[in-house]
Parts: structure tokens; sequence; C-alpha cells
């Protein structure tokens, strides 16, 4: 069976115009699929998903990163989620007859790349950290693209690639090996962002509550709503109906309620299954030999 590596790289942009330039890119680059665009006008971010071999995955994520360097001044962004760089975080994730340790190689064939060629300088982060300071990338984007010049001099925070300096445009960007993420979004019954960031403190690993969830509480102005931004890097340890009921459970503190969600990018079907086997109390359900899909693979 042939390798494939998914790639979901974060650009700070909402533009439909780089968004399709972005997107054509990566289309047209041999051994690579694009998957799906998906942008947010209110993050002022786009994710861009595709898979391929690992040479063509290569290249697509080379090539985004030239055009996102172009295209995307960060002198003049403005939006809700933090961000540090034009590309702002390109994930390698193994999906087929590939290993963690072939997407962490990768991934620094791309990092030193990306400086070489696009100039943006590159911390390698999760599996690919160079140091344990440097795997969690809320740690690295500390500061934002505003204070990352006079973050990158100290030397704990020297780029693995670039030295200590960043692109006067284009930032810096996160380049490393992770397992498959999920980026889940709810949305609230209230335009208080600070409800929003109450329950995203609870709620999120750091602050005691699930695991393998990062969470923070965002305003989406085009709807005039607050919203929990969470991305869950295990679904397997903490399933999304978890996340969904305590998120509920402490809206109800606040008198408001979920009036939605929303998944970002993809998602693998089981983590959905395992929400439908919760919600529909299926008894003795086994979605190896019970989903149809699962039987025609």
């Amino acid at each position: 069976m042939a390798k494939i590596i998914e790639s979901v790289p974060n650009i700070s942009s909402a533009d439909s115009a780089i968004v399709e330039e972005i997107a054509g890119v990566v289309r047209s680059t041999p051994g690579v699929t694009l998957l799906n665009t998906s942008s947010d006008a209110s993050h002022n971010r786009s994710v861009i998903t595709f898979v391929g071999d690992p040479a063509g995955v290569e290249e697509a994520a080379v090539s985004l990163a030239k055009v996102a360097a172009r295209c995307i001044d960060l002198t003049h962004h403005t939006g809700e989620h933090p961000r540090m760089g034009a590309v702002d975080v390109v994930p390698f994730i193994p999906i087929r007859e590939v290993s963690m340790d072939e997407c962490v190689a990768l991934s620094r064939r791309v990092g030193e790349r990306i400086w070489a060629e696009a100039g943006i300088p590159v911390f390698l982060y999760e599996a690919s950290a160079s140091a344990p300071h440097r795997e969690n990338l809320a740690s690295i984007r500390k500061g934002q693209f505003e204070g990352m010049e006079q973050k990158v001099q100290q030397p704990e925070w020297e780029p693995d690639f670039g030295g200590r300096t960043i692109h006067p445009t284009a930032g810096v960007v996160a380049v490393g090996a992770r397992a498959p993420l999920i980026a889940f979004n709810i949305n609230l019954s209230t335009n208080d962002v600070s409800i929003a960031d109450k329950i995203a403190r609870v709620i999120r690993q750091s602050g005691g509550g699930l695991n393998c969830v990062k969470a923070m509480g965002v305003y989406l102005k085009e709807r005039d709503t607050a919203q929990v931004s969470i991305n869950m890097t295990n679904y397997c340890q903490t399933p999304l109906y978890r996340v969904v009921e305590f998120v509920r459970f402490e809206a109800a503190r606040y008198g408001v309620s979920i009036v939605g969600t929303e998944i970002v990018g993809l998602v693998p079907m089981r983590a959905l299954i395992d929400s439908a086997e919760y919600y529909l109390g299926i008894e003795q359900f086994d979605p190896e030999t019970q989903v149809l899909e699962y039987r025609l693979s």
C-alpha cells in the first residue's frame, strides 16, 4: 500500500482570493490531493487540508509557505485567533503506512526548506520539538506576531531554522508532526465573550479540565456570538460528546445554552460514530461490523 501523509496548514487570512491561490498551488502539486479549505472571517484564518505521498506533501507545504509569505502581510492583520505567522502552523499527520518518526523527519526537511526558500524562520513543535518547552504550540505562539521579534532574541526561543529574526511581514511558522487533531467550535447563546473565556478555562486540560483539550473564548463579529474554540488532540481519550456536555453543563451556570457547533476541516469518521452511539443510546453497538462504510473499506 502507498504511503499517505496528511497536512493541515493554517494560514492567517480568510481572503477568498488568497485562499484560492494557495489552494491552487496545493491542487497542482503531483502526488497530492486537496481535500478541503475552510475559512473563518472572524478568526481571519483558513485551514487547508491535503494528503499525499511524502515527496508530494513536502513540495506542497513548501510551495504553500512561499505563496503565504508573498500574499499575507501581518502588519495589517487583525483577527480573533492568535497568530504568529502568515502560515501559522504546518502539521504532518501519519495516515497510512507511515510512522510518526517519518513525519518528524519530513517536518525537519520542510522546516529547513521554508527558511531557505520562503525566508520564514521556523519552530519545530509537537513530536518534532527540539526541546520539551517547544512541544506546545500555544507556548511557541505566546506573544504573537507583534511580540515575536523580541521573543526570538531570548536564547530559549531562538527558532530552529532562521536564527534570531522574523520575516518582517510573514513572521514565523511552527512545523511539526502530530497525531490527528479535531478543530471543534461551540457557539453560545450570548455575545459575552467573558463567559466563553470562563468556560474555556474550565474545560481545557491546562485548567484541570478534560485531557487532550485546548480551548479559548472568541467573539464572532459576523454572528454577534461568543464561541468556545477548541482543539482536541486525542478524540479517543476525550470524545466530542463529552466536550459538548461539559460545555453545556458549565454554560448553564450563566444562563447560557449551546446554539450550534462546527468542525473546521476534516474529522475522523470514528469520532462522529462515537458521538452518535452516545446520543442515540445504541446498545451493544459494534462500528466495525454495523457501519456500512467500514464494511466497504
